[in-house]
């Protein structure tokens, strides 16, 4: 039986192979599975506490949390996903309710602003998440500004 492992860490907290194992199942989902080339490397991972489920190294869900004022004014999670072998397990669901209670915990808000793939409307929404009407294209995929309070 596989344990899957919860790891929160900074940037600076990472071993190269989590690193590696991170930026892997970033770009298999958003780049080659969603078929888009975006610049994945952007320069808040250094900012960024990054949440993610593994089992045997390999990253299964992740996602990347960033305190209050650095991409919104609002706290704020990103780059959400789990990887094609993961999903059916309620991985992501666990990964949001943690995600969530991270930022209540460490950064003492319940303030939390995401962009929100729009088939992902519904899903965020179980969170409490709100649409905030402001919706735009990225990457050729439909997104809505979607806030919790």
């Amino acid at each position: 039986m596989n344990s899957t492992l919860w790891k929160i860490k900074t940037f600076d907290e990472f071993t190269v192979p989590e690193l590696y194992q991170i930026l892997k199942a970033r770009v298999d989902v958003f780049v080659v599975e969603q078929n888009c080339p975006y610049p994945d490397l952007d320069d808040y991972d250094q900012k960024a506490v990054h949440l993610w489920a593994e089992e045997n190294g390999e990253v299964l869900a992740y996602c990347r949390i960033f305190d209050q004022g650095i991409k919104y004014t609002e706290a704020s999670i990103g780059r959400v996903l789990t990887t094609e072998k993961a999903r059916g397990r309620s991985l992501g669901k666990r990964l949001l309710q943690y995600a969530v209670e991270t930022i209540e915990n460490r950064f003492r808000t319940s303030e939390i602003r995401i962009s929100a793939q729009d088939y992902l409307l519904k899903f965020y929404s179980g969170f409490g998440f709100e649409d905030t009407g402001k919706k735009y294209l990225e990457d050729d995929i439909p997104h809505t500004e979607m806030l919790r309070k």
